[in-house]
């Protein structure tokens, strides 16, 4: 729990923050009086993130941040503590995606996303958690995603970044379980309608998109929300990441065929692309929520060619 004030007054930390999921969880803190912290590599996106949050009524700090950069990252939480004097929730959420198959892949590339994805979180964590230990309670939450819980192919920097993640947040819960106003938290949400499709890297030849169906942005918000009021170890979101959840606990052979399927079928499109690494190294943040594929996710109609 945030404290005895609930989420108004409380302060939060949101990486990733200038669009998608990070763009709507500010936003939806906002609402609720919470004085938030974003950090994204592109300051121009990321500034226009905190005036939306400040045209809520909530103050906003933007912090122009790579998670890639340890000292940054730190310098993300002192920044967050010299204005607000404390952080109350902290988000890791930043992330880069990349498909291709592994060989088509460059290492930099695909180091890339690791470095993102993975050890953006684990300076996170390293940033963070001395900040809750001194304050005796605090709220880390990693964005996992469903695909930190089975396989998929022409995705595995990802997916091997996302995996790690969920590893990362169980060693850590484990290490705080002696402090229990500390909680680690995984969100594990299913495709979501963010630009992170437009921006990805992509090597393989096809345009590429969500696996259906596809939640929205600030549905995945709502539920961060919920989770700072009300921690839990782990949070599937929506009937498509529950099913994933379940699946793969109950069966991991079929739910791996089941990814395969699904990501193969409809991430991967018909129609043929230029080869391009996206935004990995440089940013490419539009001031957006939603990537324009709807519900189900079929802005380009869905139609796969590869395995």
């Amino acid at each position: 729990m945030v404290g005895s004030s609930g989420i108004k007054g409380s302060v939060v930390v949101i990486t990733g923050g200038s669009s998608g999921i990070g763009l709507a969880t500010a936003e939806a803190f906002a609402r609720r009086g919470a004085r938030v912290v974003l950090a994204a590599r592109q300051a121009d996106a990321l500034a226009e993130a905190a005036r939306a949050c400040e045209a809520l009524g909530a103050e906003a700090l933007a912090v122009p941040t790579d998670v890639t950069d340890e000292a940054a990252v730190e310098a993300l939480a002192q920044a967050a503590i010299a204005r607000f004097g404390r952080i109350d929730v902290w988000i890791n959420n930043a992330a880069l995606l990349l498909f291709g198959t592994l060989l088509d892949t460059p290492s930099a590339a695909w180091k890339r996303v690791v470095e993102t994805n993975l050890y953006g979180y684990l300076h996170g964590a390293r940033a963070v958690l001395p900040v809750f230990l001194a304050q005796r309670r605090g709220i880390l939450i990693n964005n996992v995603s469903g695909w930190g819980l089975v396989g998929a192919p022409l995705v595995s920097s990802y997916v091997s970044s996302k995996f790690a993640v969920l590893g990362l947040s169980e060693c850590l819960r484990l290490e705080l379980a002696r402090f229990p106003d500390i909680h680690v938290c995984s969100v594990l949400p299913p495709s979501v309608d963010t630009p992170i499709y437009e921006r990805a890297g992509n090597l393989t030849g096809h345009e590429v998109g969500p696996v259906l169906p596809v939640s929205s942005a600030n549905e995945v918000a709502e539920i961060l929300v919920g989770l700072a009021e009300r921690p839990r170890p782990r949070r599937p979101i929506g009937v498509a990441g529950a099913f994933v959840y379940i699946l793969s606990r109950l069966s991991p052979a079929l739910s791996a065929r089941f990814m395969s399927s699904v990501t193969c079928r409809f991430s991967i499109r018909a129609e043929h692309a230029t080869p391009t690494l996206g935004n990995l190294f440089e940013p490419k943040d539009p001031h957006a929520k939603s990537g324009g594929f709807g519900w189900l996710g079929m802005r380009r109609g869905g139609k796969g060619t590869l395995y």
